[in-house]
């Protein structure tokens, strides 16, 4: 038994959730990946996992010898990484997570001036709306939108999204504008199945959250299609700032309710924790967080 390989196989399946996962992890046959578990437990004569049909859970003594050997491997990794020069020269590969739009509109073009400037460095670019898991998924650094739960990442606040309502000036010339919340009950709306509330609607008055329940005209499971509808005359509709902001700037869309918006989401940069950074990732993160952060601070 190679005593790394099954150290690595049991810290991923604890990572990842299970040996499936864990397997398309490491690029292993799921086999290969459940042996080296049971060769470990077996060398250890102990049981480290509880595995039921569903999934899997550590054991006391398993949690115990998890944090050991993640330790272990993290310290091997950085060694290795500083004895090639990782820490001392940018260059490499880097996996970026962000969200699906926000990616596509600030954090795309922003990598693409990273890698005019950073020849030695290539960049994985994974948009999705799903949040993804840094460690089990591989990925170096990430944009969050939204509070961050306590963790071990790194974070680095880098602005702040606001829910905005808007609508076109057609629609309303033909119905008005509302001048409170209170007034949208007698608008027709355009909601976004996507975010968060979709069909009660936030508002804040003072020290006060409220929550609105709206009139959903029409549903739709994208930004882009909720945008367009209500472009379109459709009705109003409530996105986050940047899912409008081309709209809004080229006057598509008309902002409302300006004073009554929620309180702003926080955006950040998250990153593994670790002793030490790569040189690649810090060059990434130096690069990237002063121009996202003036990219969100000009959203409307």
């Amino acid at each position: 038994m190679d005593r790394l390989e099954a150290m690595a196989a049991f810290v991923a399946v604890v990572e990842a959730g299970g040996f499936s996962a864990a397997a398309r992890r490491l690029g292993a046959p799921l086999t290969s990946v459940s042996r080296r578990v049971a060769d470990l437990e077996d060398h250890l004569k102990v049981r480290l996992l509880t595995r039921t049909t569903r999934k899997v859970t550590l054991t006391d003594t398993g949690q115990v010898y998890f944090q050991r050997c993640r330790r272990l491997l993290d310290e091997l990794g950085e060694s290795e990484r500083l004895a090639s020069g990782e820490y001392q020269a940018p260059r490499g590969g880097l996996t970026v997570s962000a969200p699906l739009a926000l990616g596509r509109l600030h954090l795309a073009p922003i990598v693409a001036e990273f890698l005019a400037a950073y020849p030695d460095i290539d960049i994985e670019l994974l948009l999705s709306d799903k949040v993804a898991n840094l460690v089990a998924d591989g990925v170096d650094v990430a944009i969050r939108v939204g509070q961050l739960p306590d963790s071990s990442l790194k974070a680095l606040r880098v602005g702040g999204i606001r829910h905005v309502v808007c609508a076109s000036p057609a629609y309303l010339a033909r119905h008005g504008t509302p001048l409170r919340p209170s007034d949208l009950g007698a608008h027709q709306c355009v909601t976004f199945t996507g975010l968060e509330g979709a069909k009660e609607w936030t508002f804040r008055g003072g020290r006060k959250v409220e929550r609105l329940a709206v009139r959903s005209r029409l549903a739709v499971n994208t930004a882009e299609a909720a945008a367009d509808a209500s472009c379109a005359g459709t009705g109003i509709t409530r996105l986050l700032c940047y899912q409008v902001s081309s709209a809004v700037l080229d006057g598509r869309l008309q902002l409302l309710l300006r004073k009554f918006e929620p309180a702003p989401l926080p955006v950040s940069l998250v990153s593994p924790d670790a002793r030490l950074m790569p040189h690649k990732l810090r060059a990434f993160m130096d690069f990237v967080a002063p121009r996202l952060k003036a990219r969100l601070a000009f959203s409307p």
